[in-house]
């Protein structure tokens, strides 16, 4: 088997607006709903496509059990979207109160700076990007191995 490509992600969410809201943010526009199950396709103008399952029915008390609890379950714990600048994505995240969780951070050498977040459900993404100037936005915490 040869695997070309990922052809979408799935996403559960407990409110299809509230997440929509989110989403358009990067975007995502809805292109389908499914007629006899809880989804919303939703893709951006680059055919990045997403499946909004909207039928999750516990907040877990504000945590995302794969992240934030003790006990470490099995399970996705992220997606990275590749973006064109991480200086745009920090500016429309301040301009848009989202709280980045962690970043901006490079790991490694590769030349490649991170940012995360949480949705309204709590998924965490990670926004990639190539390594550019962000001194006027506080600048990169680095975990390079020295070896």
């Amino acid at each position: 088997m040869k695997i070309e490509t990922i052809d979408h992600i799935g996403i559960r969410v407990a409110d299809l607006d509230r997440a929509m809201a989110f989403y358009e943010l990067f975007g995502f526009k809805v292109i389908h709903k499914a007629d006899n199950d809880p989804v919303a396709v939703v893709e951006n103008d680059d055919g990045v496509e997403l499946n909004l399952v909207f039928n999750a029915s516990d907040d877990n008390g504000g945590d995302n059990i794969l992240m934030d609890v003790d006990t470490k379950y099995p399970g996705f714990t992220h997606v990275a979207f590749r973006v064109d600048t991480i200086a745009g994505c920090i500016r429309l995240l301040n301009e848009n109160n989202i709280e980045i969780t962690q970043g901006p951070v490079k790991f490694g050498r590769g030349g490649h700076v991170s940012v995360f977040l949480r949705d309204p459900d709590r998924n965490t993404i990670e926004l990639r990007g190539r390594e550019e100037d962000l001194s006027d936005l506080g600048g990169v915490e680095s975990y390079e191995n020295e070896n």
